[in-house]
């Protein structure tokens, strides 16, 4: 797959499918055939351009008009700060902005730059090159301060893990509860437009309850999202007016607990779980509806995604990783191709569990306490919708565990003192005495990430 908007107009299956934003819709067959670009698509022929948009919509129509066309896009994402924009600007040799925002709005000509306004795809595409050029695409790696890091994927890796449509197959709808400009919604939105599929995008700034609402309107059989994102959802009652034939998580680990609810909640479903990385691409897919993953997906030599664990941190190596930093010489992989996530796992018996990041330990007294490993604990607990755990600095032991717990039942706050004892009992039973939190507080809701991820800046 070389040519995304190629890969569109080639798709038998898009009929009257289309992109379906909060006020706007798209169908897939003008964005096969149309532009929103009139001219300006010849002029940004080889040039590497930055896509700025403030709706997904137009993120996703920018993305079909320049792949194949620009050398290079950078797709920024909806909280990247105006004042990293220079920095993103120079690191990446932009030529060219390509934006929806109102022009008395976005202030981009401040850069020097010609600006190009995507409008509607309304004019008959006359630019499609024989061969078309593997375009790079520059995507903002997560979880740092300051400017972030920008990989370099092609359409080719970022598409690795897509499997064809089958002929005949069902006509699917996806959602997301990811943005389209991070990689686990990117991924999403590139499974629909090479599928022929409808897509229902959320809004900036959407209550979750709307979301949820279109969705149902919409007919989504396939919804993803993070864990937070599930977790959320599960405590909203518009979730009852969707019925997905498949749901899945990605972005943080899976535990057994949420997996469990989607499952109750949803008992027609199938309920997997991927790992991805921005850096390293997509991994694997579990859809046996248990957490961790089969040990035997390790030490594949010779595999599309080989794998092993050095010093308990998952390595990958595949077509599908990027091919390293934009404006970096630091290497993105290891001398072997490996790419180091930095995501730490544990053997049990025959299967490997997600323990946490690398980076995200808490130092009690010397020992590590990984705080997803406790999180997935409390959140077994059926009184329990989701919980964050962190670390509080102590003169003694260098940092105790605590723990920030939302009810299942928000009304049960009389027996606070009865369901702190029951769950600290099972974090006992299930963990070293040093792993069980010090102090617990219940709260009415945790922070997300923009990503979706839970929001550990804050805690």
């Amino acid at each position: 797959m070389t040519w995304l908007r190629g890969t569109l107009a080639a798709s038998s299956g898009h009929g009257e499918a289309r992109l379906f934003g909060a006020a706007q819709a798209i169908a897939l067959a003008d964005l096969a055939t149309r532009t929103g670009l009139a001219e300006g698509l010849a002029e940004l022929a080889g040039l590497a351009v930055l896509v700025r948009t403030q709706s997904q919509i137009g993120a996703a129509q920018a993305l079909v008009e320049l792949d194949g066309v620009a050398r290079r896009i950078v797709l920024c994402p909806p909280d990247l700060a105006d004042d990293y924009l220079p920095t993103v600007i120079e690191t990446a040799g932009i030529k060219a902005i390509v934006t929806d925002i109102p022009e008395a709005e976005n202030g981009l000509d401040r850069y020097g730059l010609p600006v190009y306004r995507l409008g509607e795809p309304t004019a008959p595409v006359a630019l499609f090159p024989d061969q078309a050029r593997a375009t790079e695409w520059l995507m903002f790696t997560s979880g740092t301060t300051g400017v972030p890091k920008m990989v370099i994927h092609t359409l080719k890796g970022l598409t690795g893990a897509i499997k064809p449509r089958a002929e005949g197959a069902p006509v699917v709808v996806w959602g997301t509860f990811y943005d389209i400009r991070r990689y686990g919604g990117l991924q999403i939105l590139l499974r629909a437009l090479t599928g022929g599929a409808s897509m229902v995008l959320s809004d900036a700034g959407e209550p979750v309850a709307d979301f949820l609402t279109r969705l149902g309107e919409r007919g989504v059989t396939n919804l993803s999202g993070t864990p937070s994102h599930w977790r959320r959802a599960l405590m909203t009652p518009e979730l009852t007016r969707i019925d997905p034939g498949y749901v899945r998580l990605s972005g943080e680990i899976a535990d057994q607990a949420v997996l469990d609810s989607l499952r109750a909640f949803f008992p027609k479903a199938a309920v997997g779980h991927a790992y991805a990385s921005t850096e390293a691409g997509v991994g694997f897919e579990v859809n046996d509806g248990l957490e961790g993953f089969p040990a035997a997906y390790v030490g594949q030599a010779g595999a599309e995604v080989e794998m092993k664990v050095v010093d308990g941190s998952l390595r990958i190596r595949s077509h599908r990783a990027a091919s390293g930093y934009a404006g970096q010489d630091s290497a993105l992989a290891d001398a072997e191709g490996y790419v180091d996530t930095g995501d730490m796992v544990e053997l049990r018996g025959d299967r490997y569990h997600f323990t946490g990041r690398r980076g995200g330990i808490i130092n009690v007294g010397g020992l590590k306490v990984h705080p997803e490993e406790v999180e997935a604990v409390i959140n077994r607990h059926p009184a329990v919708r989701m919980s964050r755990v962190s670390g509080r600095r102590n003169p003694i032991t260098g940092a105790l565990v605590t723990a920030e717990i939302v009810r299942a039942d928000p009304e049960q706050r009389a027996s606070d003192g009865d369901l702190k004892a029951s769950i600290l009992h099972s974090c006992r039973q299930a963990l070293a005495a040093y792993k069980v939190p010090a102090s617990v507080r219940f709260v009415d809701s945790l922070a997300v990430t923009a990503g979706g991820k839970l929001d550990r800046q804050h805690a």
